[in-house]
């Protein structure tokens, strides 16, 4: 099969994240003329590095655009009681407009209970039950940070996705799931593959759009896209020699796409990027209350 030559442009995530914070930034300075400051509670519980640094991250980002944040860190002994106490502390605190709990949290706390305990108003992060059925029916509420980044990325392109068919490959509740109904909200038709889907390049060769986000390397190769699809991908691995990769390979593929985001830099800034979009939201609308 001979593979028809694109060599895809790059989605540059962490250009397209300056862009965005720059705008947060501004309407930050809106919001504070009128005395409302955006403020984010960022709970870590135990001493978990990657969680340590993802915290971190957050908390710069906010610091950056203006956003306060309200870093609370808790021993792994806190028990799953006094967490929820905390939230519901936090639910009713009226400088703090997005609350956000880093997982994975300690064995004995249900991050199920954590999540729904946040109040839907404040679910920045857009996990909870409340927030995955607004995103469903298609009512106005705060979208899961990755997946909403990924579709600022496929904006990015200029490509309009009405008509076209996209295929993401997971389906899990903070990534493959509501990237499917953010892709249906822009009219695109969409299919989804997971680890029982018995052929997913029979998939894949027949899309305009593929979003991979399996957490499994080279999960899409060359062979199985289209020419001139878009490509995202949501992948956080390492390869045989330790460095960063995601879910697609990049060499093969950006031969074949018209555009494709690169792992570091694509996906990645975008999350954290969103998550401010979205704090930023929750204080507009608690201004107009």
């Amino acid at each position: 099969m001979t593979i028809q030559q694109h060599n895809g442009r790059l989605i540059d995530g962490i250009a397209l994240s300056a862009q965005l914070r720059s705008s947060v930034a501004s309407r930050v300075l809106t919001l504070k003329a009128r005395g409302v400051t955006p403020g984010l509670a960022v709970i870590l519980v135990g001493d978990d590095p990657a969680s340590a640094v993802y915290v971190r991250n957050k908390v710069k980002a906010c610091s950056d655009t203006g956003v306060r944040s309200v870093f609370e860190k808790y021993e792994a002994t806190l028990s799953e009681a006094d967490l929820l106490a905390r939230i519901e502390a936090l639910n009713v605190d009226s400088s703090v407009h997005g609350i956000l709990v880093q997982m994975p949290l300690p064995r004995h706390i249900a991050p199920h209970k954590v999540i729904e305990a946040i109040s839907v108003s404040k679910d920045v992060d857009g996990y909870a039950t409340l927030s995955a059925g607004e995103l469903m029916t298609g009512a106005p509420g705060f979208r899961p940070c990755t997946p909403y980044g990924c579709m600022k990325l496929i904006e990015s392109t200029g490509v309009d996705l009405r008509g076209k068919h996209a295929v993401v490959i997971g389906r899990s509740n903070t990534v493959g799931k509501p990237m499917a109904l953010l892709l249906l909200q822009a009219n695109a038709t969409v299919t989804i593959c997971h680890s029982a889907t018995r052929d997913i390049g029979h998939h894949t060769r027949q899309a305009d759009v593929v979003v991979a986000a399996v957490g499994k390397r080279n999960v899409l190769t060359a062979d199985m896209v289209k020419p001139g699809a878009i490509v995202i991908d949501v992948g956080m691995n390492r390869d045989p020699q330790g460095k960063l990769c995601g879910d697609v390979d990049f060499a093969s593929v950006k031969q074949v796409a018209s555009f494709i985001t690169p792992v570091p830099g694509g996906v990645g800034p975008m999350t954290i990027t969103m998550l401010l979009v979205n704090t930023l939201e929750a204080a507009e609308r608690f201004s107009f209350l």
